[in-house]
């Protein structure tokens, strides 16, 4: 099961005008992340095509016309078949994806930024570990380098693979000389991270589950690194890879069946820069709440921050859910609060809390940039607006509507393909 959405507010919340053009018409049968890269000179986007087949667009910053490429794989119905992007420190482009519990599939340039230049490339480390990938995840060092991860087996199986690159070589090696975590045959881990923080550490949460189905999910968990090689927990002490369950921190031992879902763990920091996650599960009475977890001096302290009625997420089940709630980390807002922005049946809301005692102050309607698109762009009945923000700020972003999640299965009928535009921010004179 996958979650199909971050909470993205960059450029939702500044005081800006927001500029559409059409890059193409694209598939909208069924969401599926698409990938966004900004450079000092272009702007590129990868997606599926009106008929499924990956494509990748190519325009200058300062604008012109677009150029395309298409690359020999299409996707399915599964809405884990997403598509992860970047660029090397010598600007050559590089695409994966199209990866559900399935074999390498990716794509890289032979003339920096020239996407007509994209090759397939049939191996990056070990053939024996890219033969069930899924989740692809590119980053990058405090040097620079890139970085790419990726799961090695399937749900409540599966094990956290760590490469990085050489860009003078143009070849991958193993970052780690183990898995990062080891599910030992019994579980894997879903992580959302490394994020880095105010203090230089990358900072990983992540919950174990034990099988395919979404309800097996349990014990919120965490580690840091400075170098993504050695990892250590909040206090500081080594940790021995790969990770075990047995070896982990545990930040809240949430059981199975207890409302905690995979990918909705979200490391953020407050305002003296100490590591938040915030995460769902059920409280006493059996309603989904919101918490926050926070390291403190000496411990992890836990908070619930919502204090919601009548609201139960009660997933279920295997495939990529249709999801009713999506969590962001947490963020400074102002003289000793913190903000925590989410969206709970397509409605965004923010709570304000107090950074002290992470008391909430207030809780109010928020903003994400689909909510300012949608009186530009028409969503046909039955669809939802998706957005890709650039991660470096730019005020660039991609939009485009298409039916959400099936649980990964083909519906009776094929809609009409969709717009993707790409969204830049003007700030208002």
């Amino acid at each position: 099961m996958m979650m199909m959405a971050v909470v993205q507010v960059a450029i939702a919340s500044e005081p800006a005008t927001l500029d559409l053009s059409a890059i193409d018409r694209v598939w909208s049968g069924h969401s599926v992340r698409f990938a966004l890269t900004v450079t000092d000179r272009s702007i590129v986007a990868a997606y599926y095509d009106a008929s499924r087949q990956m494509t990748v667009a190519s325009r200058l910053r300062a604008g012109g016309t677009w150029s395309y490429r298409k690359l020999d794989t299409r996707t399915g119905w599964d809405s884990h078949n997403y598509i992860a992007m970047a660029a090397d420190g010598k600007g050559q482009l590089h695409i994966i994806g199209n990866l559900h519990n399935d074999p390498l599939i990716y794509f890289r340039t032979t003339s920096p930024e020239d996407i007509q230049s994209f090759e397939r490339v049939p191996l990056l480390v070990d053939e024996s570990l890219e033969r069930r990938m899924t989740y692809p995840v590119f980053i990058g060092d405090h040097a620079g380098n890139l970085i790419l991860k990726y799961r090695d087996g399937g749900s409540g199986n599966g094990n956290e693979i760590y490469n990085v690159y050489d860009a003078a070589s143009s070849k991958w090696r193993h970052l780690l000389s183990a898995p990062l975590v080891d599910g030992e045959g019994q579980r894997n881990a879903y992580f959302v991270g490394p994020i880095l923080g105010p203090d230089r550490f990358f900072h990983l949460a992540w919950v174990w589950r034990d099988t395919p189905d979404a309800e097996t999910n349990h014990d919120l968990s965490y580690a840091r690194s400075r170098d993504l090689v050695h990892w250590e927990r909040s206090d500081g002490k080594a940790l021995k890879l790969p990770i075990t369950m047995a070896g982990a921190e545990i930040v809240d031992p949430v059981p199975i069946e207890a409302g905690m879902i995979n990918n909705n763990t979200v490391v953020g920091f407050d305002g003296a820069g100490r590591v938040m996650i915030t995460f769902q599960k059920f409280d006493d009475g059996g309603n989904t709440q919101i918490f926050v977890a926070r390291r403190d001096e000496a411990r992890w302290t836990i908070h619930r921050i919502s204090d919601w009625h009548d609201f139960r997420w009660d997933f279920r089940g295997r495939g990529s859910l249709e999801s009713r709630l999506f969590v962001s980390g947490a963020v400074p807002a102002g003289a000793n609060r913190v903000r925590v922005s989410v969206v709970r049946d397509g409605k965004p809301i923010d709570f304000l809390l107090d950074q002290r005692k992470l008391r909430r102050i207030e809780e109010r309607p928020g903003v994400t940039l689909a909510g300012r698109l949608q009186p530009l762009i028409a969503s046909p009945n039955g669809m939802q607006l998706n957005t890709v923000e650039d991660s470096r700020k730019s005020g660039i972003a991609i939009a485009w509507a298409t039916r959400p999640p099936n649980r990964d299965q083909p519906t009776a009928d094929i809609p009409e393909p969709t717009v993707l535009y790409l969204v830049t921010a003007r700030e208002i004179p």
